[in-house]
């Protein structure tokens, strides 16, 4: 709070939304099928992907032919110490690995 001259009390107030920092972009065109694609999970180990992604490639791999997965544990964490660097590293890991397709989960 702050008194200006005549003895108004007046207050600063911060919007909270803060300013855009960012533009956004158009979002990518979704794949027809995922028959014949590489799909890369992304864990945060923060709940459950270890059990959660082996159901869901099996699941996958059921419905959609050829389908082939590259393991979390290839890109490393996506939460803590060393998420910086694995986000950084990201689009040239899913390059080197030809991925179509990301899982990214799992939030508690």
């Amino acid at each position: 709070m702050h008194t200006t001259s005549d003895g108004a009390m007046t207050e600063r107030v911060l919007w909270p939304r803060g300013r855009k920092t960012t533009q956004a972009r158009p979002l990518a065109k979704r794949l027809d099928t995922l028959a014949g694609k590489t799909v890369a999970h992304l864990w945060d180990h923060l709940f459950r992907g270890d059990e959660i992604f082996p159901i869901l490639e099996e699941e996958l791999a059921r419905r959609y032919p050829g389908v082939r997965f590259v393991d979390y544990r290839v890109f490393g964490s996506t939460h803590g110490g060393e998420e910086h660097r694995v986000i950084a590293e990201l689009p040239a890991r899913l390059r080197e690995h030809r991925v179509d397709a990301v899982i990214s989960g799992m939030a508690c």
